[in-house]
């Protein structure tokens, strides 16, 4: 492991470089009060004359990429994308003409160092690689038409207040891309036999920051390959968390109460399920095999649909929903998963029930 002070700009500068976020990290979820911090810190720092502003810790592990250099960032997502979308908005503003550079080509100059790539191959010409759920929307916003971006995304809500906040201070867009070049960072670059999640679980100790199921997840995917990640979180981790309303932490508590008759508290669900998966050694995929397995019949108790077309069933699933009854489900989990193997018929099923 190597740590060392850096500014930002140099850690994003470099044609060849690719920042990735890996598919076990969440989507972006900074919120405009973030935005507004990071905003008004610049100002500050433009203000007062200072050099620098400490914004933080970015972890990463590059990885062999061919051609280009790709950092994986297993720390400090938030950070990066939260920039690029103040460097977007810069740019745009001047491409656009709504704000005015002194500098001549600010724009092109900061488009070409840190947000895309000249000569991608076939490759992204982005130099930011975030989740599959945030890469439409980012790459509507480097592309610059405004009829195109998807107003929903958090990407693109962010990267609006940015643009609205520049219009609206009327800072010199030269004086605030000083500012961002004084961003200093702590830049920890992993080594290969670094353990990069017993780094993310200190990093992340206090359980703050993350949900059990987002711990869960990076448990799970963060030790494979960058081809094995996309394999499993797509084949897997995507179909669980549609099933379960993206709670996932909910149903690993009840997944766990099936399989180890006992329920974890909901603040501990993390460790509990890291010393299951190391106690019984199942493999990879069948843990994930029957968890989404589970999860199908979890959805069924969250819809309060059998799918087995029986009237009486789904009424009686449907008032135990609206009755918000959630304590009993390990047991109709296993119940359902009894009726799916032919142990137990439908009207039995619906007699339980």
């Amino acid at each position: 492991m190597k740590g060392s002070e850096a500014q930002l700009l140099v850690f994003l500068e470099g044609s060849n470089n690719r920042y990735v976020i890996p598919v076990y990290q969440r989507k972006y979820d900074w919120k405009i009060n973030q935005c507004r911090q990071l905003f008004d810190d610049l100002k500050k720092l433009v203000a007062e004359g200072r050099k620098s502003h400490f914004f933080g810790i970015i972890v990463s592990q590059i990885v062999p990429g061919g051609s280009k250099i790709e950092f994986h960032i297993i720390d400090g997502q938030q950070r990066l994308t939260t920039v690029t979308l103040l460097l977007l908005a810069i740019c745009n503003l001047i491409r656009t003409g709504k704000v005015q550079a002194i500098q001549s080509q600010l724009d092109e100059q900061i488009m070409e160092r840190f947000i895309i790539d000249k000569w991608p191959g076939n490759d992204s010409r982005i130099k930011l690689r975030p989740v599959e759920k945030d890469r439409s929307a980012l790459e509507k916003l480097v592309a610059g038409d405004e009829e195109e971006f998807e107003r929903a995304s958090n990407l693109t809500v962010n990267y609006q207040y940015f643009c609205d906040r520049i219009l609206e201070e009327k800072i010199p867009v030269d004086s605030l891309y000083q500012g961002v070049g004084g961003l200093q960072i702590i830049s920890i670059t992993l080594d290969q036999e670094d353990d990069p999640q017993l780094i993310f679980e200190s990093l992340n100790s206090t359980g703050l920051a993350l949900t059990e199921g987002d711990k869960i997840r990076n448990y799970i995917l963060m030790g494979l390959s960058p081809e094995k990640q996309e394999t499993y979180y797509n084949g897997y981790w995507t179909k669980i968390e549609g099933c379960t309303g993206n709670d996932v932490s909910a149903f690993v508590r009840d997944y766990l109460s099936v399989k180890e008759q006992t329920t974890p508290a909901i603040s501990n669900v993390y460790q509990a399920f890291k010393k299951y998966v190391e106690t019984e050694k199942v493999s990879l995929d069948v843990l994930l095999e029957d968890m989404k397995k589970y999860a199908r019949i979890y959805q069924k108790l969250l819809s309060g649909k059998s799918g087995l077309g029986n009237v009486q069933l789904d009424d009686c699933m449907y008032r135990l929903r609206r009755l918000e009854i959630t304590v009993t489900a390990p047991f109709f989990m296993e119940i359902f998963r009894l009726a799916q193997e032919g142990k137990l018929t439908v009207d039995e099923l619906a007699r339980i029930f």
